[in-house]
């Protein structure tokens, strides 16, 4: 199987979790898409659930898909989210924000009870850091906020370049949330904890890709299917 193929078959396996009455948080990006459409599939054929997207996109894929939505307002406790990752380390700690919804992903993923991680194999890895880490900003002060990013990391000794992601009209991309995305290539990240603790203080920073701690297991695709991995 190519990669899609992979993960079209992790995500087939995270909606066998998926029990009538449940109330889901629904992921971003490619590998999180097809979990939307099975999802549908099963919607179609009479799956009474009722879900809050991450992001427009998905909530377009969603409605398409025939799946009833409602917002963290309405329903501020989620039972399952199911999603999909940049990289996932063994511990289950991992880095997401690819996509450009990692505010949202992190605040629904903490309004549910578990989170399960789709991904194919190339997802994992032994330590994270290889995939850049996105930083969600507020535009005020871009300047103050990134030389503040640069000296949090200094001082914890995890420097490294830091880019304004762009979109493909070549300004600034523009999160749902209004803000930009700050990527950040520290090429090892040898304690997630501290960058995140690090990250936190900034004023500017809204929110960065790593998620520890939230999720429960991975759901990860290879060639000999799909192997499920849980959190120590």
């Amino acid at each position: 199987m190519d990669a899609e193929a992979q993960k079209r078959v992790a995500a087939a396996r995270a909606v066998e979790f998926v029990r009538p009455g449940m109330r889901l948080g629904l992921g971003t990006g490619s590998t999180a898409r097809h979990f939307v459409e099975l999802l549908g599939e099963r919607v179609r054929a009479g799956l009474d659930v009722v879900a809050v997207p991450t992001s427009q996109a998905t909530k377009s894929d969603a409605e398409r898909c025939g799946i009833s939505l409602t917002t963290l307002d309405e329903t501020p406790e989620l039972d399952l989210t199911v999603d999909g990752a940049d990289e996932i380390a063994p511990d289950l700690s991992l880095i997401k924000g690819g996509g450009g919804a990692l505010l949202r992903e992190k605040i629904v993923a903490a309004a549910s009870a578990r989170m399960i991680v789709i991904a194919d194999q190339s997802k994992m890895v032994a330590r994270l850091g290889r995939f850049p880490l996105p930083i969600e900003v507020a535009p005020f002060g871009l300047l103050a906020t990134q030389r503040a990013i640069e000296r949090a990391f200094a001082a914890i000794r995890a420097p490294g370049p830091l880019k304004l992601r762009l979109g493909r009209d070549g300004h600034a991309f523009v999160t749902d949330g209004g803000h930009w995305i700050i990527d950040a290539a520290l090429g090892q990240i040898d304690d997630p904890t501290a960058v995140a603790h690090a990250l936190a203080g900034i004023p500017g920073v809204m929110e960065h890709g790593l998620f520890i701690g939230l999720a429960e297991m991975a759901l990860v695709a290879g060639p000999d299917g799909v192997k499920i991995v849980e959190r120590p």
